[in-house]
């Protein structure tokens, strides 16, 4: 991985804590270990440690070594734009298999959500995403059929949608995003390796160009022992929701 001193030391012990080698309740190497590992000053070792810490994914401190305290990795709003970049940039390898990808009628949902009259047609995606070869997200995405249609000249278990449909000159500028939770339905329990019925956080998103022509709609969900959201803002700016564009691909 490319990048700071202190983000190659971050996405190291996050890759560890995911990984079990750094289980909850164990401690992290010392800062000095840390150092010597590094050859880095005290400075990046610290700010490593505090973007853990902001992550909720260790505690401690005063004094004390930092504590493992969580496995889930956290995704930041504007890194919604890449599932897989976002799992490269915390050193995670990230897959996806896809399992169907249609043409259809819209559904009424997905119809209300794209300005669609009932019955046009539009291409559907149901694609499971990967941490390391663990499932952690499962994708219900709709899309327009001049942009959808271009999927099947694709193979979409070979990365990025996202950045395959911005190289076909599909403009993919906007999105605002819903975030809720539901219960895994047995298709999520199925592919997700988990109970039906149980918790997962949902992000429903819609994509638009920079025109405000709808392009996808998109019902995404996470299991949250694996996946957690941050959201970060100041009285500078405008909210973190509010600025976030694009889509996960």
């Amino acid at each position: 991985m490319d990048g700071p001193l202190h983000e190659r030391i971050a996405a190291d012990l996050r890759h560890r804590i995911a990984s079990g080698d750094l289980a909850i309740g164990s401690a992290l190497p010392s800062e000095s270990q840390l150092c010597d590992q590094w050859g880095a000053s005290r400075a990046p070792v610290r700010q490593a440690l505090a973007a853990l810490r902001a992550d909720g994914l260790i505690g401690g401190g005063q004094g004390k070594p930092p504590v493992v305290r969580s496995t889930a990795v956290s995704q930041p709003f504007e890194t919604f734009l890449s599932f897989s970049r976002w799992a490269r940039d915390l050193g995670r390898t990230p897959g996806q298999r896809t399992i169907e990808i249609a043409r259809r009628a819209v559904s009424p949902e997905a119809a209300e959500a794209l300005s669609l009259s009932e019955g046009e047609p539009v291409v559907e995606l149901l694609r499971l995403r990967l941490l390391d070869g663990v499932p952690v997200m499962i994708e219900r995405t709709t899309f327009v059929w001049p942009v959808g249609r271009l999927l099947f000249d694709h193979d979409c278990d070979t990365g990025s949608i996202f950045a395959y449909l911005s190289g076909q000159g599909v403009d993919l500028a906007r999105g605002r995003h819903v975030i809720d939770a539901v219960n895994a339905d047995p298709t999520d329990a199925e592919l997700l390796e988990i109970p039906a019925g149980a918790a997962l956080l949902r992000e429903r998103r819609h994509t638009s160009s920079a025109a405000g022509e709808p392009i996808e709609y998109s019902d995404d969900r996470y299991r949250p022992d694996a996946v957690s959201f941050t959201v970060e803002n100041s009285q500078q700016a405008r909210p973190a929701l509010l600025r976030t564009q694009g889509l996960v691909s």
